[in-house]
């Protein structure tokens, strides 16, 4: 993944409503959802909705398709994937590494 894209993918992603939707898509898996459940789900009135969505939709991280006369919306995983390996491809400087969470339940055990 190039800077850009992780950087429109990322933006995308700062703003609440924005996150909520792309959790929600994510949490409905490939089939993916109705854009009016997903108004009702994040309590976003259509319009507003619209926006966000456009936004998801030009950073690459949801796709959206048509069945009959609904719009349905679905996450992007290769692209989450893809932002997500971004981030953590030089983590610890290729060297093994834990989470914090990780080393404080290893050194419980001990």
């Amino acid at each position: 993944m190039k800077n850009k894209t992780a950087i429109a993918a990322l933006s995308a992603l700062a703003n609440e409503h924005r996150l909520a939707v792309f959790r929600l898509l994510v949490q409905a898996g490939p089939e993916g959802m109705p854009a009016g459940a997903i108004a009702d789900s994040v309590g976003l009135p259509a319009s507003s909705l619209s926006f966000h969505l456009a936004h998801l939709t030009r950073a690459g991280l949801i796709e959206q398709r048509r069945e009959s006369r609904s719009l349905i919306y679905s996450a992007d995983f290769a692209a989450m994937n893809g932002l997500v390996g971004f981030l953590t491809e030089n983590c610890c400087g290729g060297a093994s590494c834990a989470t914090p969470a990780a080393s404080t339940k290893q050194r419980s055990a001990s």
